[in-house]
């Protein structure tokens, strides 16, 4: 149950849409995200079009906010 929660907490909403960041996905699969970036880069045919896209600044600077947030409550409970 817990790994399931784990997975939950790293699943966001942007653009309407739920996804998990690329740094999370490679912490899963237990990779280096360079390393899954490029292979995703590599066999690009393989992914659905929308299976990956860059944040603007302020999706970023708001998903980084909801994880400092999530941090700081983990720690607290």
């Amino acid at each position: 149950m817990q790994i399931i929660k784990s997975i939950q907490n790293r699943i966001y909403e942007i653009r309407g849409e739920r996804v998990m960041l690329d740094f999370d996905l490679a912490a899963l699969y237990e990779v280096e995200t360079k390393a899954l970036n490029q292979s995703v880069k590599r066999n690009i045919k393989r992914f659905p079009d929308d299976f990956m896209f860059r944040l603007t600044p302020v999706e970023w600077e708001s998903i980084r906010s909801q994880i400092v947030t999530a941090s700081l409550e983990k720690a607290d409970g």
